[in-house]
């Protein structure tokens, strides 16, 4: 019975291989169907452990490039089939009639499916390649909201120490970068240590308010400015500390919370914005009005931000100012921190929605704008896998505010400027607390400043 070149094509489409079976070539058929299975079982298995998971391990510029090559060669792998299996059923004229068209056609539907693969497969790499410092890419530059360029010394740090086994605890300091465009600097205000035990799947989350001054250093001297000011002054004095601005901020935090951290993610605010339109906003529960009329929208819009209490649903410019504002009655710095917390948390439980698989394309080329960080690529898959198991509601989250954890000393014996001073031995209470017989503080004097 004569077979048809047109339906040996089809059914390599289908899978490669199956044409070469129906016209009879069992050791072509293997040849060309063994790779693919072996794929497909790859697959599968990353697949099992959840599509946010798979999706997380993609992010690192490595496996991203991988599988953009697979994609591409598993197109070429699908055509070439297509193409044998017709010249071995109906003979290479069959390429000028009818079959020749229908090839043509499922030709066509492999190159836009495995070109939407690839695309998003670029995607990850490109962001991965942005948003990991040390991670050459193929535009090494950031977006102009970004902090930066990869490669920028601003925002190079090798990690001081990293966790002994996978199974041990991780820190990571968190520093909103407030680039605005109608600013002539940018400022690092948003101090947030996020410490997580996988073991425990407890996490805590610590803020240090930008007027946190003359604390103790980790080399025995004392720092006589604020906490913000740091970065700059170790920039202005290499002498002093030749670390380097960033590395001398994750120490010195590390030191006064007694705990190494281990990895830092410096987050453009300006960009956070933008990713927060491109999940759908977020949900959160406003626990008082806030009417803060001092509130600056940087955008040359009237001053002024109100916001009623309850639940509420933001898009990015008003949970911008959710954070950011700090002049309303009852409002501080202190209230701004437990804010971003809020935020950064409600964040979390949208990108970790399956809902934004769709999205994450347009949410990628965001985050290579957004976000700087030294943390391994290749643990990105096993902290959103924590990240999904960790419950909201027993994330610890503490503000080192006054009175329990700092004072504001009066101003007349500051020169008329407004800065806190840390209680370190609440702190080191608080480091005990978190993190037991591993903090510092555990065999440690307190020391004064």
């Amino acid at each position: 019975m004569p077979r048809s070149p047109s339906v040996a094509t089809f059914l390599s489409f289908l899978w490669p291989g199956l044409g070469h079976w129906y016209g009879g070539r069992l050791r072509s058929a293997a040849l060309y169907a063994i790779p693919v299975a072996v794929v497909l079982f790859i697959l599968v298995a990353q697949l099992a452990r959840g599509l946010t998971a798979f999706a997380a391990q993609l992010i690192d510029p490595s496996v991203a490039l991988t599988v953009l090559v697979l994609v591409g060669l598993l197109a070429a792998w699908r055509i070439l089939s297509m193409v044998d299996a017709l010249a071995l059923v109906g003979g290479r004229a069959a390429l000028r009639r009818r079959p020749g068209a229908v090839l043509a056609a499922l030709a066509a539907v492999v190159l836009l499916t495995h070109g939407i693969a690839g695309y998003y497969a670029w995607a990850f790499y490109d962001a991965g390649s942005r948003i990991f410092v040390g991670e050459p890419g193929p535009d090494a530059s950031a977006g102009p909201s970004g902090p930066t360029a990869t490669g920028d010394p601003e925002y190079e740090a090798t990690p001081l120490t990293t966790p002994e086994t996978r199974e041990a605890r991780i820190t990571i300091l968190l520093t909103g970068v407030d680039s605005a465009p109608t600013r002539t600097h940018a400022l690092t205000d948003t101090l947030v240590v996020l410490t997580v035990d996988p073991e425990t799947g407890k996490a805590a989350m610590v803020s240090f308010p930008r007027d946190i001054a003359q604390f103790p250093l980790w080399d025995g001297r004392t720092f006589k400015g604020k906490i913000n000011s740091l970065m700059t002054y170790a920039r202005n004095h290499p002498g002093e500390f030749p670390d380097g601005p960033l590395p001398t901020l994750i120490r010195e935090l590390g030191y006064l919370l007694g705990t190494p951290i281990h990895y830092y993610a410096a987050i453009d605010l300006a960009g956070f914005e933008r990713m927060i339109d491109a999940v759908g906003g977020v949900t959160l529960d406003v626990e008082r009005r806030i009417a803060d009329a001092r509130y600056d929208w940087l955008d040359g819009s009237p001053n002024g931000f109100y916001l009623s209490a309850g639940r509420q649903h933001l898009d990015g410019r008003t949970a911008l100012a959710y954070v950011r504002s700090r002049y309303g009655a009852g409002d501080n710095d202190f209230t701004r921190a437990a804010r971003q917390q809020q935020l950064l948390v409600a964040l979390r439980a949208k990108l970790t929605d399956p809902a934004m698989l769709l999205k994450l394309p347009e949410i990628l080329d965001l985050a290579g704008d957004t976000i700087r960080t030294n943390f391994p690529p290749d643990r990105v898959s096993e902290m959103f896998e924590l990240a999904g198991a960790i419950d909201e509601a027993g994330i610890r989250r503490v503000v080192l505010q006054p009175p329990e954890y700092s004072v504001h000393p009066p101003t007349s014996s500051t020169g008329g400027i407004y800065i806190l001073r840390l209680h370190l031995e609440a702190l080191a209470s608080l480091s005990i607390e978190l993190f037991g017989q591993d903090s510092r503080y555990w065999n440690e004097d307190v020391p004064t400043p």
